[in-house]
């Protein structure tokens, strides 16, 4: 039974690793990233909800009278 031949493996993985970095770098540079950042309110904004504005109650099983 013939030996596998892994004396090409450290180059074959070094250079597609190397070549996977460069089309990474590559793809990430042609986007268009803004330069001056605006800054975002940090209010939280009110929004009115339907369930608010009545008055719920959930009762628990346990907080209610033993029968």
């Amino acid at each position: 039974m013939p030996q596998l031949d892994t004396s090409t493996w450290f180059i074959t993985i070094l250079s597609s690793t190397i070549t996977l970095f460069v089309l990474m770098q590559l793809k990430i540079s042609t986007l268009n990233f803004p330069q001056n950042p605006s800054i975002k309110s940090s209010k939280p904004v009110k929004k009115d909800n339907p369930w608010e504005l009545k008055w719920t109650k959930i009762y628990s099983p346990l907080l209610l009278p033993q029968q």
